[in-house]
């Protein structure tokens, strides 16, 4: 063993900054970091698949079960989008195949439901349980290329972000376009001024929605206009897009002709038909609301979010491994003290945020509100603690 050299390399004592001593040998720091370069290469390659086989694959019940944990209510939402993803990676092992006779064309999902019920948590629980790449994207900051603002290609680089650069695997993750509805069709009126904002990116989507090769900008924008190009093949990406769609629900009801008019007996049945009427959504509806019918045929399925009701926004309130509840309690745990809550006051917090219409998550606000005096004189309150309707102010 020579004490003067590299035992990898051979590089002697002197042409190198760093020689490590080991039990049988010694190396110097340009091997290390060879060595670390292949490590990460190596273990990086594997951290990133839904499954190698078909069997390995979790099946639709397994994905809702997961999804059960974290999401409360919208079992036909889960239902939908468990069947999906698990037919979208199923799709990716078969085209691998090379033997295979039958090429099988991805699915997108469109999810339509009102403010906080669960649209950006259903896709994030999902990408974590599949451990894919999984990014989400604001369509609101979308506009033509040549405009002010980001164009898509900027959804792939945010992708390839997640992905640290690794085109492979960017190629089989999944893309939330958050706020979908936003870019919708201002009227179906020609005007003189272009729409670059709605229509124009919707016409931007098309590529990246149908499967085609898309030169991404590394670092986004149009900031770096030196910057080289990294081809992104988008057949294997999977793109859910979700929206509110305000106002969906008075096209539907007009498509079905059942709109009162004045002071119709119909009016009292508003309130039971609300929960039921987006059952009967249908691609007709959301074209009718902007979406242009090339983009609605590059998202096969529309699923509908349910409207929370009293006893579901409970139940987000409490039940979930990380509900907001839970939170509450450990953070005044990590001062030492045990708090509990009364079925009444957890009633009250939900009344006041279902009054104020801002979905579930305007359940931390209120919860916010309510203990920001406790949180304020936490070093003086007791090991103890019961919050109650009595000693809280909404």
């Amino acid at each position: 063993m020579n004490s003067n050299q590299c035992s990898f390399c051979g590089r002697k004592k002197n042409e190198v900054e760093l020689l490590i001593s080991g039990q049988n040998g010694f190396i110097c720091e340009n091997c290390i970091e060879q060595a670390h370069a292949i490590v990460k290469e190596s273990v990086g390659k594997s951290s990133f698949a839904p499954a190698k086989t078909i069997d390995e694959l979790k099946k639709p019940r397994e994905i809702k079960a997961f999804l059960d944990e974290y999401v409360i209510g919208q079992d036909q939402a889960k239902k939908q989008l468990s069947i999906a993803v698990y037919n979208h990676y199923k799709r990716l092992l078969h085209n691998a195949d090379e033997n295979k006779s039958v090429e099988i064309e991805k699915s997108n999902i469109i999810m339509v439901g009102e403010t906080g019920t669960g649209k950006t948590l259903l896709a994030k629980t999902i990408a974590k349980q599949l451990n894919v790449p999984f990014c989400i994207v604001d369509a609101t900051i979308l506009t033509e290329a040549g405009y002010v603002g980001e164009d898509v290609e900027s959804i792939l680089s945010r992708l390839l972000m997640v992905a640290d650069y690794d085109v492979e695997k960017a190629e089989k993750g999944i893309v939330f376009i958050d706020e979908i509805d936003k870019i919708a069709r201002k009227s179906d009126n020609p005007s003189i001024t272009r729409d670059v904002s709605g229509e124009g990116v919707q016409q931007g989507l098309l590529k990246l929605l149908e499967g085609s090769i898309v030169n991404v900008p590394p670092q986004g924008g149009r900031k770096h206009p030196d910057q080289k190009y990294i081809q992104v093949n988008t057949q294997n990406i999977l793109f859910i897009a979700g929206g509110a769609f305000d106002g969906i629900k008075e096209i539907i009801e007009r498509r079905l002709n059942k709109q009162a008019i004045g002071f119709s007996a119909e009016k009292h049945n508003n309130a039971q038909q609300d929960e039921y009427i987006l059952e009967k959504l249908n691609a007709t509806d959301l074209r009718s609301f902007g979406l242009i019918p090339e983009l609605l045929g590059r998202f096969p399925i529309v699923t509908y979010l349910d409207k929370l009701t009293k006893e579901t926004m409970l139940r987000i309130l409490t039940e979930p491994k990380n509900s907001i509840i839970n939170q509450f309690v450990e953070l005044f745990r990590l001062d030492g003290i045990k708090i509990a809550f009364t079925e009444k006051v957890l009633e009250e917090i939900v009344n006041y945020t279902l009054d104020k219409g801002l979905g579930a998550r305007g359940l931390r606000g209120t919860t916010e509100k309510i203990l920001e005096d406790f949180m304020y004189s936490v070093d003086t309150l007791e090991k103890e603690l019961i919050i109650d309707v009595g000693n809280v102010k909404f």
